[in-house]
């Protein structure tokens, strides 16, 4: 039996067809969930009781931090610790009830990577207030439409999308009533503002505004709505996600349960870079569970080019990352290793060779080539800052050649993985230490389960004996409550208990659908 499929369990045999519906394959989960699904402990309600409480254990640790820009000379990294950060998101809280918006209301939040998004969005969980995440890259017509379809009254924006925000103001001035700048706002902004019949805070402002009153914070339940995550909306409208407080949180448990079996559980030694935008899934799931955990997030200035040096300065212990991030990565390191000689080129060439080939007989990275890890490796560590004991990639497939590459980086683990907003962010992933499973994205997180349905229109068959076929379905504690105020959509998609995602699997075609068949080992 194959490594893959020593990491799944078979939990269910497969259906034939009906007349209702196709033919199913069977239903696996990952071996982390053999005794059941993980689900949430009974006293934990929301997301919000992970940051309360590791305020409570870490106050004076380092939590969110970012470099400042003076006379054009960037500086190092400033931090606010957990008790500033839980004292201002209690604020926020505070000053967004004063205008009127209430537990189950939804607030936006609309700009880059930075504290204070963060900030926002645990001032909304303090409060019980639904947060709906707008990109800061889209355009006037996405704005408006989200707004309106989410009913937002009040949201927050980065500095520089003050005016973007306003010029769209009149599309959906029957929902926005106020705006919160990141930073600070020119009292042309208020003018305009203020013929607009919307009001216009500095950051500080309205912190001012609010109190830190914990003892009436609204309680919480399981079911509340958390967020409504909008997807991009390519093929049409954007589609409101919504996520409820469950969901979000024993997907926090999950990622700590795989990172505990792959690499460790993270705690105050623990550094995060966030680049990947906060607006999606992906990025915002991962910050929430360094931050239960007392670990430190540190933001890039928000321009590509200065990327690598911020990553330099921050020094992080994990790093997320996307395809493109890593081929770049890849590319520069190999382009360096060619310029330095020919001579060191074979050598590096031979001791790569050696020590992958040892990596795919089954050695432990520790074990393929400890000499040759200190002689030629070490220094590649260095690229990522020198201390990144876990690197995790999504969204796309790695190149082969790059995931095998990033796995022989001495003292760094790598987990791919797959999933959408709709199931929480990732629904699958590698494991670290299980070389075969290069090239596939991996196994089913212990939230959910998984199957393939056949697609008969496609000559699809989930039930073939040689080469299953068909739609990837999920289901479990993870995945997302439908989409907002669009129940049509949502029971296109959620049939019997299932997620069918739209995504196809054929094994001869490249990526997630080449991948079906050695994740599950069919």
């Amino acid at each position: 039996m194959s490594l893959a499929a020593d990491n799944v369990l078979l939990v269910e045999e497969g259906r034939p067809a009906t007349a209702e519906h196709p033919s199913a394959g069977p239903v696996y989960r990952c071996k982390y969930a053999k005794d059941g699904l993980l689900d949430l402990p009974t006293d934990i309600d929301s997301p919000w009781q992970f940051f309360s409480e590791a305020v409570k254990k870490y106050p004076n640790e380092q939590m969110l931090g970012q470099r400042v820009t003076t006379d054009s000379k960037v500086g190092p990294y400033t931090w606010i610790t957990y008790k500033e950060a839980h004292d201002a998101a209690i604020r926020i809280g505070s000053a967004i009830r004063s205008r009127g918006v209430d537990p189950g209301h939804c607030c936006g939040i609309y700009g880059a990577n930075c504290p204070e998004w963060i900030i926002a969005m645990e001032a909304c969980m303090s409060q019980g207030i639904t947060y709906v995440p707008l990109y800061d890259s889209l355009g006037v017509n996405a704005v408006e439409f989200i707004i309106n379809h989410a009913e937002v009254s009040l949201v927050f924006v980065q500095e520089k999308t003050v005016s973007s925000i306003l010029s769209c103001q009149k599309g959906c001035s029957s929902n926005l009533k106020t705006i919160v700048s990141f930073g600070e706002v020119s009292s042309t902004q208020k003018e305009e503002a203020k013929n607009q019949c919307v009001s216009l805070f500095s950051w500080n402002e309205f912190s001012l505004m609010g109190n830190l009153d914990e003892a009436n914070l609204p309680r919480k339940r399981k079911t509340d709505i958390c967020t409504i995550m909008y997807t991009s909306g390519t093929t049409g409208e954007p589609k409101g996600v919504i996520l409820n407080n469950a969901a979000i949180s024993v997907q926090v448990l999950s990622i700590d349960k795989m990172l505990e079996v792959t690499d460790r559980s993270c705690d105050t030694s623990d550094v995060f870079f966030s680049y990947l935008p906060l607006a999606h899934c992906y990025d915002q799931v991962m910050e929430i569970y360094f931050l239960s955990r007392g670990s430190s997030v540190g933001y890039w200035r928000g321009d590509i080019r200065y990327l690598m040096d911020d990553v330099q300065a921050l020094k992080p212990t994990v790093f997320c990352g996307v395809p493109r991030v890593y081929d770049k990565l890849y590319a520069g390191i190999m382009q360096k290793i060619s310029a330095s000689g020919l001579i060191r080129k074979k050598l590096f060439d031979f001791a790569y060779n050696y020590k992958l080939g040892n990596m795919r007989k089954g050695f432990s990275q520790e074990e393929a080539s400890p000499r040759l890890d200190r002689l030629m490796f070490d220094k590649i560590k260095e690229a990522l800052g020198g201390r990144a004991h876990m690197l995790l990639s999504g969204a796309a497939p790695l190149p082969r050649h790059v995931e095998e590459f990033l796995r022989i980086i001495p003292a760094s683990n790598l987990s791919q993985g797959y999933g959408l907003t709709e199931s929480c962010g990732g629904s699958f992933t590698t494991l670290a230490g299980v070389f075969s499973m290069v090239g596939t994205v991996g196994v089913p997180m212990p939230t959910v389960e998984a199957r393939l349905v056949s697609v008969p229109e496609m000559g699809y068959d989930a039930f073939s004996a040689d080469v299953p076929r068909g739609e990837i379905c999920l289901r479990g504690n993870s995945m997302f409550s439908g989409y907002h105020k669009r129940q049509d959509l949502t029971d296109q998609v959620l049939i019997d208990g299932w997620f069918h995602t739209g995504i196809v699997v054929d094994p001869t075609s490249y990526g997630v659908d080449k991948n079906w068949k050695n994740v599950l080992n069919v």
